[in-house]
């Protein structure tokens, strides 16, 4: 039953398997910058291991500085309203080399920095330092209506959101002459010994780039530019009318309520894409770095898979060959498993990163060579997500044919590891991956070895390792970790150990392991606002503090939990179904204590669904409690052959321990005996312990229904003190209450007063602490 709940983050490199702590958009398709420092977002998010975001920009309000553009991209699609690339609605080559354009959205930015620096000393350092953090998103997002941009300047300063509108509505409302006068003001901001602005600050860079933009623009251009800032002002103008009409005929309670309604459902983010036209170059890269950073980072204030494809496939209709915005494509097909879309968006990448020759230019005649093998291994790797796995070696055939023709040793390792994954599936490749390991240290990919370690231990964990061998080889992974400060994997680290203790029936040790990890702060950069450790990490970490809770018979924090869970990770995330199949089952477990097996029968059909094997195991428990003795035996029967194929031993001993009871109760007691030895024997094997000491229980309850009570007290004493410790609330007061009864079965050949004074101790202590515990699991403690 923990087979599933390991934290699943070893499934590789994205593509180039390369690691860069530059906030670029763009994925690169080579190792250079591979396990120096830290890997890119682009490759992170693949392995579903993490992202950095971008950093905020130095020089916001007319400093020096700030962080200049990355490298040059394909060129983007065009204005539909005056860009002078564009003809008869075919865009062509950027011969002037401008990378912006004016837009009246932009305009009306011009005129908030034109007054901004005529209020100069007016505004208090509160203000302005609002208006500078304001400034940022302004200029790098997308185009948004005039009424959220006075909405969002009111809330810094009131006085200068005034000033605004009524400057932009001279312009708007006045003559073409008006807004030729308006640009020849804005150099004048550069002029002086002192300037307003410095020429290579944030602010500009803009101004410059905007007046560029302006003074390129031919006379039809300039007067399509005009008519375009009066319909926007004019829009503006038409939705004030239409509110204020509203704000007349409604009371002011409802207008409160109306109002809060519309900031909840009407995200900034939402609103700004669905209201812009076409982007801008500097757009679309601020537009895809955000939305990568935050499906990494907080999936939650991305945009819905449906928008963000809607925004791609806009992107992509004004340029095909838009290379990142097909890669971005790519990884939102996988938040919704859709293996047909994520496949074709992947091969486009790799398609325009080669016609559009970037790799060509950075990297020489290797360029060409180098997307062919990285697209032969990321398409390898998306094939073994879903499970394909003769169709990743063929692709990692293919990947490591060309690696081995160019000497790329990096490519070859990035191969190596994902042959791992695809061939476990098959046969035990632990002689595989610990070569693997071995390479990767002494080509210093030190991502990639930590990767193979933690993978290593969780196929020794299955096979029954000891733990302490298993935590000093995390151990050594975590000094990887530590030391390139590779914030995701400390987290995973965590989180496998918190699974190995789960499996090992440590509870106490899980619970402490889970604590750690949620006690932690993220090493990531991320943008303030934007949930932190929103990872595989944390959704298996979560999810097993759920269940202990509930095992303990919490089952009201345990439900506080998965309600954290199910906002942090929505229905329609990548994570989300480790606490669905944690939430049915928790629900099913309670269901059964309560008696209520028609409620636990319903929920079967959803555990199945997200675990067939967990599915089939708690249908069989259904038909056991209903007393369906036949069909329950010929499940669990089916089930055990199947899990012993597949070495699925946890699921093998329970499997035992439930016919053993089917056994008890067709009064066939010896013929239960074998079986409970036979999964004694399983436990002890693979150092489960838990198990080991629940089986132990139930072969004490066997003896004592064959008659030797004796003998059963000698086995619980050495067998009990596990299950008190570790085991779950419920367990707890069933092998006290064993306890009891084998003390009051004993007391058969005492005389009366000896068993009277026996029996009054066996009442006032194990029987009463037995039903206290077992109460706990009952919604009604009278039951």
């Amino acid at each position: 039953m923990m087979r599933h709940t390991m934290c699943y983050s070893w499934c590789g490199p994205g593509p180039a398997a390369a690691r860069n702590d530059s906030p670029r958009l763009s994925p690169p398709a080579g190792p250079e910058r591979a396990e120096h420092k830290s890997s890119s977002h682009w490759s992170r998010l693949l392995s579903r291991d993490g992202s950095r975001g971008g950093d905020w920009l130095a020089g916001v309000a007319g400093f020096p500085g700030g962080r200049r553009p990355g490298a040059a991209m394909a060129s983007v699609h065009e204005s539909l309203y005056f860009n002078p690339m564009m003809t008869n609605g075919v865009v062509h080559a950027n011969v002037f080399g401008i990378k912006d354009w004016v837009t009246p959205y932009k305009m009306a930015l011009l005129v908030l920095l034109s007054e901004l620096g005529r209020a100069g000393s007016q505004l208090d350092q509160l203000e302005r330092r609002r208006l500078n953090r304001l400034l940022l998103p302004l200029l790098q997002g997308p185009d948004m209506p005039l009424s959220r941009l006075r909405k969002a300047i009111e809330e810094c300063c009131p006085n200068l959101a005034g000033s605004v509108h009524i400057r932009l509505k001279l312009i708007a409302e006045g003559e073409l002459k008006d807004m030729e006068q308006f640009f020849d003001d804005l150099s004048d901001s550069f002029s002086g010994t002192e300037p307003e602005v410095h020429k290579t600050s944030v602010i500009g860079l803009f101004l410059r780039h905007m007046i560029l933009a302006y003074n390129k623009l031919s006379f039809s251009q300039v007067y399509k530019l005009y008519t375009a800032l009066q319909q926007y002002f004019l829009n503006d103008e038409k939705k004030c009318g239409i509110d204020e009409n509203d704000m007349e005929l409604t009371s002011t309670e409802e207008l409160d309520g109306k109002m809060e309604k519309e900031e909840l459902d009407v995200p900034l983010r939402e609103e700004e894409i669905s209201c812009s036209g076409p982007l801008s170059q500097k757009q679309a890269e601020y537009f895809l770095s955000q939305q990568a950073s935050l499906l990494k980072n907080d999936e939650t204030k991305a945009l819905t898979p449906g928008s963000l494809q809607k925004e791609l496939n806009n992107l992509l209709k004004f340029n095909p060959d838009f290379a990142e915005a097909h890669y971005l494509s790519y990884l939102n097909s996988l938040r919704v498993h859709d293996v047909f879309s994520s496949t074709h968006s992947l091969l486009h990448y790799f398609d325009r990163l080669i016609l559009t020759g970037a790799e060509s230019k950075s990297n020489g005649d290797e360029g060409y060579g180098r997307s062919l093998r990285y697209a032969a291994l990321n398409l390898a790797a998306l094939h073994c997500r879903f499970g394909h796995y003769q169709q990743a070696e063929l692709a990692l055939q293919e990947a490591i044919r060309i690696a081995q023709e160019s000497n790329d040793h990096v490519c070859l390792q990035h191969c190596l590891s994902w042959l791992h994954i695809s061939e476990q599936k098959i046969f035990d490749s632990c002689v595989l991956l610990e070569h693997s390991v071995n390479k990767s240290l002494h080509f210093g990919l030190p991502y990639l070895a930590s990767l193979g370690i933690q993978s290593l231990v969780q196929q020794r964990a299955f096979a029954g390792k000891a733990a302490n061998k298993l935590m000093d080889a995390l151990k050594d992974s975590d000094l990887l970790h530590w030391k390139h400060s590779l914030s995701e994997l400390i987290d995973i680290s965590i989180a496998q150990k918190t699974a190995i203790w789960r499996l090992y029936g440590r509870s106490t040790m899980a619970l402490q392991q889970a604590q750690t990890l949620l006690s932690m702060n993220s090493l990531e950069a991320v943008n303030v606002g934007v949930q932190q450790n929103n990872t595989e990490a944390f959704a298996v970490v979560l999810c097993h503090l759920a269940e202990l809770h509930a095992e303990q018979g919490y089952f009201a924090a345990a439900s506080e939990i998965l309600k954290h869970l199910k906002e942090r990770f929505p229905p329609n995330s990548q994570h989300a179904q480790l606490w669905m199949l944690f939430d049915q089952k928790i629900q099913f477990e309670r269901a059964m204590n309560d008696g209520r097996y028609h409620i636990a029968d319903s929920l079967v059909a959803g555990i199945t669904a997200l675990n067939s094997i967990e599915g089939m195991y708690r249908k069989a428990i259904v038909l056991k409690a209903q007393n369906q003795m036949l069909e329950a035996h010929k499940l669990l029967q089916k089930l055990l052959i199947h899990c012993q194929e597949i070495k699925n031993t946890e699921i093998v001993i329970s499997v035992l321990l439930s016919v053993a009871e089917l056994y008890w109760r067709s009064s066939c007691h010896t013929i239960a005996l074998p079986v409970l030895l036979q999964a004694l024997a399983f436990s002890r094997e693979y150092s489960l312990q838990y198990l080991a000491s629940e089986t132990v229980l139930n072969l004490a309850f066997s003896q004592l229904i064959l008659g030797i009570p004796e003998q059963v007290l000698n086995i619980l004493h050495m067998a009990i003190e596990p299950g008190l410790a570790h085991g779950a609330v419920l367990d707890k007061g069933c092998a006290m209450f064993l306890v009891a009864k084998c003390q009051v079965a004993s007391t058969a050949s005492y005389t009366q007063q000896k068993k009277a004074e026996a029996l009054e101790y066996v009442g006032s202590s194990q029987t009463v602490m037995a039903l206290m515990l077992a109460s706990r699991m009952y919604e009604n403690p009278q039951q």
